[in-house]
């Protein structure tokens, strides 16, 4: 057992090391280099689109929170807090809450929950997805929002049906 925890141990720090290696933006490299090494699109418009894209599907995936609290009203209770930071999501990103759209939603509570779930895990995917290549200031929002997807998926599977 020792070697095993010793391991674990070893394969957790290095994995924190590349995290805030990839969250702080450290490199070798000078700054000058890196952004003269090949002709990047224009970083603050690669930035925005960036934000842009993000905030659209925390914006879809809080019209999915609307659509399963309508369909199925008595989740509200258990539902209104993670919608509410789905909404602090979109508004970090910079983008505004809409009126939400016709969303397919289970008739079954416990599968419109699944389905919620899903859709936290898609969007913390994507997230995720974009965390690498962001600037440090949007990689740590994003690494938070990731973490925030991740900890709304554990809360609707957990208390859910499977």
């Amino acid at each position: 057992m020792g070697r095993t925890a010793t391991t674990r141990r070893r394969a957790l720090i290095a994995t924190g090391a590349v995290a805030v290696t990839a969250l702080t933006g450290c490199s070798n490299e000078e700054p000058e280099r890196r952004s003269a090494a090949g002709s990047a699109p224009d970083p603050a418009r690669a930035r925005a689109t960036l934000r842009r894209r993000l905030a659209a599907e925390s914006g879809a995936l809080h019209d999915q929170y609307d659509a399963v609290i309508a369909q199925h009203p008595a989740l509200s209770g258990q539902l209104a807090a993670l919608r509410a930071a789905v909404a602090e999501h979109v508004t970090a990103l910079g983008g505004t809450t809409r009126v939400a759209p016709a969303v397919p939603v289970p008739a079954a509570a416990p599968a419109a929950l699944r389905s919620l779930a899903a859709a936290e895990r898609r969007t913390g995917d994507a997230y995720s997805a974009a965390l690498l290549g962001a600037e440090p200031e949007l990689a740590r929002l994003l690494a938070s929002v990731a973490a925030a997807s991740a900890a709304h998926e554990y809360l609707l599977t957990k208390g859910g049906s499977r």
